[in-house]
């Protein structure tokens, strides 16, 4: 199979050069410069990570319509209802989609999930390659962003992740194999460990076990993906010192996805 994150990482490209001639560059630091003042110098949602290592499930629930596996898993899921419901039936943090093409996402949906009252951190995720994505990001509410080791150059996610707490967002930064680990120095916030193999889209949580070692210790350990059962949260938790368990697809395939949520955490 090809590698699909070559293909969304020179989509993404094109498709931000045609967001800036929409929206200017300096126009995006403007706009995003108003909302920060309108935001008092507080990041909406506050910290992700204290949110995770404070929590005792550590779940970060996914509003995720669409994805380049499976298709559309809800293709009429509302950002308005989803995110709320998952906030009131007990998530630590929420992760929302924000990519057009492949996932079926928009930044409108992190504004809309605030709009209706969703105070907890978000998660901005997306395929984030340069510096014009993070004022994106701050601009619709998120308190967070993901990185992507595979995606970026070591001094292409420093650059970001510097920029990014100039925002006053914290970032994700994800990682898959052995080669993503020198990454780790960047000392990100939250180290998040990718189940997926995002160029052929296998799944395998023990991913997570195996590189858990090689972190350093005393840090937000996040998993992200193929997470489908109580059990494997506790064993991650335990056994792999992780603190943060990121669930879109087992939650959003189910009819009402807050309450497949509030099940889930009852069998933690």
């Amino acid at each position: 199979m090809a590698d699909i994150l070559e293909e969304i990482v020179a989509h993404k490209r094109i498709e931000i050069e045609q967001r800036k001639r929409f929206i200017q560059p300096r126009q995006m630091i403007t706009l995003t410069e108003q909302k920060m003042q309108e935001d008092g110098g507080k990041v909406p949602g506050g910290s992700m990570k204290e949110s995770l290592m404070n929590s005792e499930t550590g779940i970060i629930a996914e509003f995720k319509r669409k994805s380049p596996s499976k298709g559309w898993i809800k293709q009429e899921g509302k950002p308005s209802i989803i995110p709320f419901a998952y906030q009131q039936n007990g998530a630590s943090a929420l992760s929302i989609l924000t990519d057009i093409d492949y996932f079926g996402g928009y930044d409108e949906y992190i504004q809309e999930a605030r709009h209706v009252g969703v105070t907890l951190p978000i998660l901005y995720k997306n395929f984030v390659v340069e510096e014009y994505q993070l004022l994106q990001a701050r601009y619709c509410g998120a308190s967070a962003v993901l990185l992507i080791a595979a995606c970026l150059t070591k001094e292409e996610c420093k650059q970001l992740m510097n920029m990014a707490h100039q925002l006053g967002m914290e970032v994700l930064l994800e990682m898959h194999n052995e080669r993503d680990f020198e990454y780790a120095e960047l000392e990100p916030d939250m180290y998040g460990i990718n189940n997926r193999n995002l160029g052929t889209f296998f799944t395998d949580v023990e991913n997570s076990f195996r590189l858990a070692e090689k972190l350093p210790k005393d840090v937000c350990r996040v998993s992200e993906s193929g997470i489908s059962n109580p059990q494997t949260v506790l064993r991650l938790r335990e056994e792999g010192g992780f603190r943060g368990f990121l669930m879109g697809e087992q939650f959003m395939k189910q009819t009402d996805p807050g309450v497949a949520l509030a099940e889930f955490i009852s069998k933690l």
